[in-house]
């Protein structure tokens, strides 16, 4: 068996490492460059995880056609913003029976599409499209520390068919079944860590983050809910566990960019210095686009954008945040 894991960053080099261990071939697609050279002659990603060793049976190349000629299975894990394209360039090649699996996290601006939506528009086959969430940083997976992650497709055996690829004792998959809203809270929550990091920046303490923990899982849940997706599931592996480690973890790049925000830094720094896309700072953006569309009240994510995108100061927004009048705890989510 092969699969073709399409994107070379972190998730995309753990998750090579972790599909490895069940197939006989794992093709990492890559935009070129030193992440080719490194994983093709030193079985390392020059770029990302550059610690870690891949198995012997994980190569890379910058060739479309290379990559997906006769795979069985197609793992995206590509930045939101560069998903579209990648999926436009990769269309010609990719057969219209292949399961594909998205690990990208986001809503597209503009569209409205959420991850698998923006695949299936790209590639067709909605059916085949499933998406994989939880808290998983890719520097733990690929060092096999406990983990789990939920999938959810249209098709079951979609779902159960990535499963059995990336299955172990070390990394514990779940099957679900409300799709929209796991990528919900897979886009959203990345809002929510980069607030919690600008918090924590600025000198606030435990009590502030839960605050800001659960009322941002207050507002996913109102999103997930006018989306059409599940409330409950904001209680799970990719709701609550994905938005407890996305907000407290160093390896958190929404975390930490939220911490640089608060000593003066700019997003286009950080990404320079990191080599990594902050997915939440685009979030904040598409989030706040949705939430205006479908009516929902979003304050932290409308409070991002309005810092990132619209020039307003980070004190002015925070002294709005802290000024709204408490009203019912859960709201929004009635029929």
């Amino acid at each position: 068996m092969r699969i073709t894991v399409v994107g070379s960053g972190s998730w995309g080099t753990a998750i090579a490492g972790q599909a490895a261990a069940h197939v006989d071939e794992v093709v990492v697609w890559s935009f070129g460059g030193e992440s080719v050279e490194g994983i093709n002659n030193d079985h390392r990603n020059n770029l990302y995880l550059t610690d870690y060793t891949l198995p012997d049976n994980v190569w890379a190349t910058a060739s479309y056609e290379e990559a997906l000629q006769g795979t069985d299975g197609i793992i995206l894990a590509v930045p939101s913003a560069f998903l579209r394209g990648v999926l436009e360039g990769a269309a010609p090649y990719v057969d219209p029976a292949t399961p594909v699996l998205t690990l990208t996290k986001g809503i597209e601006e503009g569209t409205g599409y959420l991850m698998s939506e923006l695949a299936a528009d790209c590639i067709g086959g909605p059916e085949r499209i499933a998406v994989l969430a939880g808290p998983n940083h890719a520097e733990e997976v690929c060092r096999g520390c406990l983990s789990a992650a939920v999938i959810a497709a249209e098709d079951t055996k979609v779902a159960e068919f990535f499963k059995k690829v990336l299955l172990s004792d070390h990394f514990r998959i779940y099957v679900g079944s409300d799709l929209i809203g796991i990528e919900m809270c897979s886009a959203v929550k990345n809002v929510i860590a980069i607030v919690c990091g600008y918090l924590a920046g600025m000198g606030y303490g435990d009590n502030t983050l839960a605050l800001v923990m659960t009322r941002g899982i207050a507002e996913i849940s109102r999103l997930v809910h006018a989306r059409g997706g599940e409330a409950i599931t904001c209680m799970g592996l990719a709701g609550m566990g994905d938005l407890v480690v996305t907000c407290t973890s160093h390896h958190s790049r929404n975390r930490t960019f939220g911490e640089a925000l608060a000593k003066g830094g700019t997003l286009e720094e950080y990404q320079a210095r990191t080599h990594m896309v902050v997915e939440g700072a685009a979030a904040a953006k598409s989030v706040a686009g949705l939430a205006r569309k479908l009516g929902v009240d979003a304050p932290l994510t409308f409070a991002l954008e309005k810092v990132l995108w619209r020039g307003v100061s980070k004190e002015e927004v925070f002294n709005e945040l802290i000024e709204r009048f408490p009203t019912e705890e859960f709201y929004g989510m009635d029929d």
